[in-house]
This record gives C-alpha cells, structure tokens and sequence, in this order.
C-alpha cells in the first residue's frame, strides 16, 4: 500500500489518542504483517485475525430514542465518507472495498456497487463525497491520490487522477457549481477542477496555502464565494484564510494569462493559540466561520467584521466512551472533528471520542449532544485487567456525517454501520438560564442558577451536570455541595445553584460557558456569556 508521509502517521496518531493512550492510525490504515490470516471470504480478509475485533467491529445495528443504526450486510467494510442524494438515497463510500454503498431509507435496504477497477485486498482512506445535479457521486481516495465519480444512471465508476507534488493527500470534496473543490492535507492546496473535463484530459488550478510546510484543512464558501479554510503547523498553530476566488478568475480572463500571482486575492488571519487542530470548516448564513478544533473539546467562531474569535466548549465525554479501566485518562475531551451549518442555520459536528453527534443552534445559544450507541471496545481504556473487553466501553470512530433536513445519517468506521439522528423528536430535558449573560471582574464571583426542568412523562435516572467553561481562570462551583447526579422526575423541575468565579489572573474579553444536563442517550445545554472587565 501506498504510504503518505510520517507527518500523516503524526498527525492522525494525535488526533485518535484518548487522552493518553495511544491506539491504532485509521489515517494510514494497519499495516501488513505476518499474523495468521483466516479465510472468509469478506472484506475482514484485509485484516489479520488479531484485527478483525478492532476493525470490523460487531456489526451489529443498536438504537436510542434519537439515534438508529443500520448493518451494513458486507462485513468489515469501514464506511467513512458520507452524502444523501436528491431522493434521500444516502451514498456513503467503503474504505475496506473500494465500493460505494447506497441505503434506501424508505425500504430500508442497502446495495453496494463493485468498482471494477479497485485493486483487490488494497484499502484507502475516502474522507470526501458529494453527489452532483447530473447524477453523479464524486469522492476522493488519498490511497492511490485520485478522485472518482460514480455514475448513478449507469453505475459506472471512472477514476480522474490527482495532481500530486511530493505528498499529496485529497481529503474533502464539494460539488460547487460548475466545479469542484478538494482540500489537499498534506499537499499544502486547495485544489478546483472541471467536473466536465474526461479522466484523460484534467485541467486543475491549485491555490498553493500561505503557510510553508503546513496542512490545508477543510474549507467553506460564503455568500460572495470566497473560499475560507485553514492552514496549521502540527501542535504550533496557524491560520484562516480567505481567497477571493472570483476576483482571482475574473482577473487571470481579463489579463489573457493563464495564471497569475494569488497573493493579491489572499488575505490571513492568525489562529488563536488555543485552536491547535482546526479540521472542520463552516460558515452559518449570518457569514459568521466557524472552526471544530481536534485536538480538544472546543469549537470556534470568526466574525469577519470584528476580526475576533470566540471559543466555545462541548460536555465532557461520558466514561463509556473512553473506559479509564486503568485509570490513565486524567482530562477526557471529545475531539470534535468535522462541522456544517444545515438549512435552518445550525451548526452540527462529530465530537469523535465522545462517539456523539452534536447540534449547536448559535441564535438560542443552546448545544445538544446525541450519544451514538454503538461502541468498539477495541478505541478505549475497556479491558478491566482479565483480557476480556467491555463491550460497552469504546468509540465507533463517527468520522463523517451529512445533513438531510431534521435527520443527521453518519458513518461508523470501525463497527460497519450508518447511522441517523432524528433532531425532530423532542428532548427529555429542557435548560432554563437566569440570565444569558454575566459581568465580572478578575477575582470577582457571583452566585448563577439555572434549572433542568423534564420534558417527558417518566421519570430520568442518572443525570449528569454539565458545568463547563472554556477557560482555566473562569470557575462553575456547585453551592453547598449539591451532587452532580441525580434521578430527575417528570413532575419535578431541579435548580441548580452555583458560582461562577474569575480568578485573579483572568484576561479581559468576552468568553462562554456550558451549563446543561445529560443522561445516557443525549446532552442538552446552554451556553452564558461573560464579560471579563
């Protein structure tokens, strides 16, 4: 297999690590060795047996009130990327096969299309998808450093190859008009293509990234069709940019050349020092940006009129996603890792080691958090010390997902799954705040409440608090001592009381925090602003 290079291993070991433990790389795939091999004529083949249990998962379909899952009916066949047609049909690729799958959602059945021209027993990570007007699924494999399109009408797979300078990684794919944008990871560029162009005739122009020696990550266009994504230095940081790119095109048709310097058509914005991995991209239609940062338990937003970031912060992973059988994990994050903006301007994203599925509505300011319930053991601190692993302990690695109106369908990598999130049913637990904003001054506190009142007629056992800020000099302390736990009743509406507190050396500005409650199935929250004077 074609290996990219050990910046990719570093990378993608980082972002899979919980908390301290360090687990096997999807963004390479394992590696070939000499374990004992059992015939079974799947994809699991691809895997030696001592990796199937890891890689394949159970491949068994689980449900929540708000969550259900589908097995794939080819075993082992790691689904990633993922996209739903104008029919609804969900088309999603298979990093184990070289396939394509379809899931019907009204007849509830599948069917996987061969491509004819894969290599057998050769696997490829395929982070990009998108389907096009006339019929067509394009997506990117970073294996062979290709683009593909799938014809729907004739079910025909034809490969485009793509430019590759040294090291080149496709990771993202968006059908925009009458082209197509491809983020390069490792690349250093966004790439544009003709989508009309044949497979043996491909014209490209490439938008090389500010930073040297950096990734380019995911990207989003706004209103004016200026393209923003990111650029970043692995744990040193980076930047946003924004490439004017019909300033760009209008300009290269005008002056009768075919290329011409872009750095006139460039503009950058330094990332905060916080905002270490901005993998995910989006822009609400308010034309505010916003950022999912891998590497914690924050997401991002840029106003470019202001020029400012603000961060915000999910709920903390809950302990069956990461186990902590040995008592390793001292500050579980969720990761979160892609993020778009849907057709009623929220935000949804995919906090990967917290195997959720979150939904943050920027207007109310309110964050919910659907737990998906599948989980392979294999991704976490689950073996209790006997060698056998808790099977309800672990992550489903939820790398991808797509938005298709009040459904959120998702992918999981290691348990050869799809899943949906049904956002349209109602919550268990509704979050009133005494007031969405609070002053304070540095070494000042100040007592808040709020109350988690239920929403359905039984009763909820385990509910957890969620007190999050999203910096260390901010504080939320329960008043006399309250547990974080509890049983909370259908008839009986629980406030909370607590301090908020800013410690002596808190940095003026303005910052949030995450207060809300979470059962096993879903988290539901709201954030507060505060204004450090």
């Amino acid at each position: 297999m074609k290996k990219k290079g050990v910046f990719v291993t570093i990378f993608f070991g980082f972002i899979l690590l919980s908390s301290t433990i360090m687990i096997t790389l999807p963004g390479i795939l394992p590696a070939e060795d000499a374990s004992e091999v059992t015939v079974t004529g799947t994809p699991a083949d691809n895997f030696p047996d001592d990796q199937r249990a890891q890689f394949c998962g159970s491949s068994i379909a689980k449900s929540t009130d708000y969550v259900r899952e589908f097995s794939i009916p080819t075993l082992c066949t790691n689904p990633l990327a993922i996209v739903t047609d104008y029919d609804g049909n969900v088309w999603f690729t298979e990093t184990n096969t070289g396939n394509l799958g379809k899931f019907d959602p009204i007849t509830e059945t599948f069917t996987e299309y061969e491509n004819p021209t894969w290599p057998p027993t050769t696997r490829s990570m395929m982070w990009g998808i998108d389907y096009s007007p006339d019929g067509s699924v394009w997506f990117t494999d970073e294996t062979y450093d290709s683009v593909w399109k799938f014809s729907t009408l004739d079910e025909s797979y034809v490969r485009l190859a793509y430019p590759n300078e040294g090291n080149s990684l496709p990771q993202k794919l968006l059908v925009d008009g009458s082209k197509i944008i491809i983020n390069d990871f490792t690349g250093n560029k966004i790439t544009l293509l003709d989508p009309n162009q044949s497979a043996d005739d491909v014209n490209y122009l490439s938008i090389p990234s500010p930073v040297d020696d950096s990734v380019t990550a995911d990207f989003a266009i706004d209103a004016d069709d200026n393209i923003w994504y990111t650029n970043w230095l692995f744990q040193q940081g980076g930047v946003l940019v924004k490439f004017d790119q019909n300033g760009y095109l209008d300009t290269v048709a005008n002056s009768g050349e075919q290329f011409l310097p872009m750095i006139d058509f460039v503009k950058v914005y330094e990332l905060p020092k916080n905002l270490l991995t901005p993998n995910g991209a989006t822009i609400t239609p308010d034309g505010i940006i916003w950022l999912a940062d891998t590497t914690s338990s924050s997401f991002f937003s840029f106003d470019p009129s202001t020029k400012e970031f603000t961060q915000y912060v999910t709920a903390d992973p809950l302990l069956e996603t990461y186990g902590n059988q040995t008592g390793i994990v001292k500050t579980p994050i969720s990761r979160p890792y892609w993020i778009e903006a849907d057709d009623q301007g929220r935000l949804v994203f995919n906090a990967q080691t917290a195997n959720n599925i979150s939904v943050m509505d920027p207007k109310s300011q309110s964050l919910v958090e659907y737990q998906v319930p599948s989980k392979n053991p294999n991704w976490g601190d689950c073996d209790p010390g006997t060698g056998e692993m808790i099977s309800s302990c672990g992550l489903a690695q939820v790398f991808d997902f797509t938005v298709n109106g009040d459904k959120i369908w998702f992918t999981e990598w290691v348990e050869n799954n799809i899943g949906v999130v049904d956002t349209s049913i109602p919550l268990p637990i509704e979050i009133q705040l005494d007031t969405n904003t609070l002053t304070l001054s540095p070494g000042e506190s100040q007592h808040f409440n709020y109350i988690v009142s239920p929403n359905s007629q039984k009763d909820l056992f385990g509910v957890s608090l969620i007190l999050n800020p999203t910096h260390e000099f901010l504080n939320v302390d329960l008043d006399h001592s309250a547990p974080t736990s509890f049983q909370l009743d259908f008839d009986a509406p629980r406030p909370i009381h607590t301090t908020i507190s800013a410690s002596e050396d808190a940095v003026p500005g303005v910052y949030k925090i995450l207060l809300g409650a979470q059962s096993s199935d879903v988290a539901v929250s709201k954030f507060i602003t505060v204004t450090i004077e």
